[in-house]
């Protein structure tokens, strides 16, 4: 038996790099799943069926049960239809990963808004229409007494997270903005049966590889034999274990990446400055100058 046995998942994204490695795990692990994939570029433009639908085909070979879907999640009929076809096809949906993205990086000064809007609808936008129409979903399906065991994963990155990336103000405004939503969400979602989770992947793939500098960060290939901690691969399985039935954990998000896995904290009181009295700019400056 498979840890997904019987649950049917929807994963944005998968029809290449880390989305795809979802998809085919998922399926060995006995899951239903709708492998989603506009086909776009990097920078999202231009569409081809294709991606998706060699995703479902392989793994339909294999043995397991997949549809294709190149619906546009960034769009309200696109996400709907997408949760819509899940539940037409295999009866229901349990599983939501949402890992879609795009790249137009540029430099603050140089952006144009079509750039920053772009970004930030397929990647903030994209993953609260995933949700918001799975929610509705298993709101109305506890409702009819049916119970649910909903899980959502979403995809943030380190660049909105950890490490700013001069030139992605975009992309990581939207990636932090996701780990903000997974917070909240959860907290929603709690009282219908659903559970919402992030993850903060680094691996080898065709967005990473356009990045500057990131080349450098997965080094050589491994030697015959050895593990390749930076492929798309090594992030899959801890995205299907929050994904199955039982899983305990929720409002959580995690770095994976080269062999580690970590659980993050968001901002924290880094110290306190406080007065009796009206609050004076001099007062301020002296306050807060001393936590230099």
């Amino acid at each position: 038996m498979g840890s997904l046995d019987g649950r049917v998942a929807v994963i944005t994204g998968a029809g290449r790099g880390i989305g795809r490695e979802h998809a085919l795990l998922f399926a060995r692990e006995g899951a239903a799943v709708v492998v989603n994939d506009l086909g776009g570029a990097n920078d999202g433009s231009g569409s081809d069926a294709g991606p998706a639908a060699e995703v479902a085909a392989e793994i339909i070979a294999a043995g397991g049960r997949a549809v294709a879907s190149t619906d546009n999640i960034a769009t309200w009929q696109g996400a709907k239809a997408l949760v819509d076809q899940a539940v037409w096809e295999f009866g229901k949906l349990d599983v939501v990963v949402n890992n879609a993205g795009i790249l137009r990086d540029a430099f603050l000064a140089s952006m144009e808004e079509s750039q920053w809007d772009s970004v930030v609808q397929v990647h903030l936008k994209g993953h609260f229409l995933m949700i918001r129409h799975a929610a509705e979903y298993w709101k109305a399906q506890k409702a009819s007494g049916n119970p649910i065991k909903g899980s959502i994963i979403n995809t943030a990155s380190a660049s909105g997270i950890t490490v700013p990336n001069a030139g992605q103000s975009a992309y990581g405004a939207a990636k932090a903005g996701i780990a903000a939503l997974t917070l909240v969400a959860a907290e929603e979602l709690e009282r219908i049966g659903g559970r919402v989770n992030a993850i903060a992947p680094i691996a080898r793939t065709r967005l990473t590889l356009a990045t500057p500098g990131m080349g450098a960060v997965f080094g050589m290939e491994p030697a015959e034999g050895e593990a390749d901690l930076f492929s798309p691969a090594q992030i899959s399985p801890l995205v299907a274990w929050l994904a199955t039935e039982d899983c305990p954990v929720t409002s959580k998000v995690f770095a994976v990446s080269g062999g580690m896995v970590q659980q993050l904290k968001g901002w924290e009181v880094e110290f306190t400055a406080e007065t009796d009295d009206d609050w004076s700019i001099k007062a301020v400056a002296d306050a807060v100058g001393e936590f230099k």
